[in-house]
């Protein structure tokens, strides 16, 4: 009986490992095939306007760069085209107000100097948005 048991708890850990194998050679596949959709970058005076996608082709994220650095709005959106985020930049730092939204949830953060100053929280409770 002894002997069973043993060779049974080496067969489930050759059997753990084969899965986790090939879960690792799936998350492998997925983010060689997550690099096929390539952003796009157009000029804009003198601004770069970048275009960053799903694998499904609708947009993730767009914003613009001045001098190789982020620079002016970035909008970020959910794989439904619904916006989850929207930032500001000023020559590669964070400045101004941030919006994300989650759910019933919106969420501002302020930036000063690179650096977050204020957040607050305003969560939808009716058809108005109040403050948390």
């Amino acid at each position: 009986m002894y002997y069973f048991r043993k060779v049974n708890i080496k067969y489930q850990a050759m059997k753990n490992i084969k899965s986790m194998l090939v879960i690792a050679a799936l998350l492998v596949g997925s983010v060689v095939s997550a690099q096929d959709v390539k952003p796009s970058f157009e000029k804009q005076g003198e601004l770069i306007k970048g275009t960053f996608y799903y694998e499904d082709g609708s947009v993730r994220q767009e914003g613009t760069y001045k001098d190789g650095k982020l620079h002016g709005k970035w909008v970020s959106y959910d794989q439904n085209g619904k916006k989850i985020a929207l930032a500001n930049y000023e020559e590669g730092n964070k400045s101004g107000k941030w919006f994300f939204w989650n759910s019933d949830k919106l969420t501002e953060v302020d930036y000063n100097d690179n650096q977050i100053a204020d957040v607050t929280s305003y969560k939808n409770t009716s058809s108005i948005v109040s403050r948390n």
